[in-house]
């Protein structure tokens, strides 16, 4: 058979907690056996049913009329209209429900707005540039590659305290060669996947005030923003900037503060005529939400039990979390510099025995039964580090210590 794939989509990678998901099963068995069965600390979803009176909701609108025909890609009214309320009540900003447009998940929106904006060519030298956060979502630079562009690194470092220095980021891309006018837009994610570093509201009055001196759109994925669990570091919506939405898209879910990942719900809001533009984009490929799922969300986005669900899943996540770094830092002698403020991740240097992250997961994995992810999946800066997702219980994070004490894996080891 002749080649089918285009030079962009017949050079992409498989996901790679899908590669994880793949070996961790051809073990399972084998692990099970000895007294180790796979305890997954990978893929960041929250393991938790969603709250009831979701499920309530979902299940009565199914029973509704007119529930099952097709929506529309932009969205029902009132889920929009919740979206225009959530945005003033959790952020103090105001979105018309002509500045906003509903995801199948924000993976989807981010990819195929990408899709959009970027001008596909073979072309190294012509290639429209994504400025992209390093370390970040293992996708973003998949969805760009996929679209025909390159993504150039921001790079995320305890010495930045995860917030690149932008100038610094604009001289350097200059200086290897690049054309600063073939950068089309900047991606920021904060609170961050696979960091959990958050940025200060200083910070972002500074992203939005670069991406207008350079004339480029600033997207933001505020997927963990009503995860966090510490009151110093409530996230911010880069939208709360004065006069952002010159410039500015954000994309938001509904996946991990309401546990529902399965269901592929979220928004995008901003920049009147991006948004508008990208609905029309989706209205050539997709059919919209299914119409209870909308319902139910819309419903959940603003109730008490909503909130109150979402106060109690960070409360969880915070117990697991200072579990985590302690048990770390005195049972297994970890040197831990990146203490997380929100999301449920936890990012830990390699210990130095290993030659790499991809090395240490491996035996970690074999030996022990225990699932990270090598941190330059996330990127070139994310070499030497591992992600840890405190997604399981309590018990079996205590578990994970009890095995690697067991088995050789201090942070000290020979």
């Amino acid at each position: 058979m002749k080649k089918l794939f285009n030079e962009f989509a017949g050079n992409i990678d498989t996901y790679i907690m899908f590669k994880i998901k793949e070996k961790t099963a051809q073990l399972k068995d084998e692990l099970t056996k000895k007294g180790r069965a796979p305890i997954s600390l990978s893929m960041g979803a929250p393991t938790t049913m969603p709250p009831k009176f979701l499920l309530d909701a979902m299940k009565e609108a199914l029973d509704e009329k007119g529930m099952h025909t097709y929506s529309t890609p932009k969205g029902e009214k009132y889920l929009l209209d919740a979206i225009q309320t959530r945005m003033k009540n959790r952020f103090g900003v105001q979105v018309e429900t002509n500045e906003i447009c509903s995801l199948i998940g924000s993976k989807e929106g981010i990819a195929n707005f990408l899709r959009g904006i970027i001008s596909p060519t073979t072309d190294e030298n012509e290639k429209d540039i994504i400025l992209v956060p390093d370390p970040s979502y293992a996708s973003y630079s998949e969805m760009i590659k996929v679209s025909g562009g390159k993504s150039y690194a921001m790079p995320l470092t305890h010495e930045n305290n995860y917030m690149p220095d932008l100038d610094e980021v604009w001289n350097n891309l200059q200086k290897e060669g690049l054309n600063p006018d073939k950068v089309k837009a900047m991606l920021i994610n904060y609170p961050n996947n696979p960091l959990g570093a958050s940025c200060t509201f200083e910070y972002l009055k500074k992203v939005v005030e670069f991406c207008k001196q350079h004339n480029i759109l600033l997207m933001s994925d505020a997927a963990y923003a009503d995860m966090y669990f510490d009151e110093k570091y409530i996230p911010h919506s880069a939208l709360e900037v004065e006069g952002a939405k010159e410039v500015t898209v954000e994309f938001h879910s509904f996946s991990k503060p309401y546990a529902m990942t399965g269901w592929r719900i979220g928004w995008v809001c901003g920049n009147k005529e991006v948004v508008q533009q990208f609905a029309k984009l989706k209205s050539t490929i997709d059919s919209g939400i299914f119409k209870p799922i909308q319902k139910a969300s819309a419903k959940i986005l603003n109730s008490k039990e909503g909130d109150k669900y979402i106060v109690w899943a960070n409360q969880e996540i915070k117990k697991k979390a200072d579990y985590f770094v302690k048990a770390f830092t005195e049972e297994l002698n970890w040197e831990i510099k990146n203490v997380p403020t929100a999301t449920f991740y936890q990012w830990l240097p390699i210990p130095k025995k290993y030659a790499d992250a991809t090395e240490f997961c491996n035996a970690l994995l074999e030996k022990s039964g225990v699932v990270m992810v090598p941190g330059d999946a996330f990127g070139k800066y994310g070499a030497g580090f591992v992600r840890v997702s405190i997604v399981c219980s309590l018990e079996e994070l205590q578990e994970v210590v009890r095995r690697m004490k067991e088995d050789g894996f201090t942070y000290n080891a020979n």
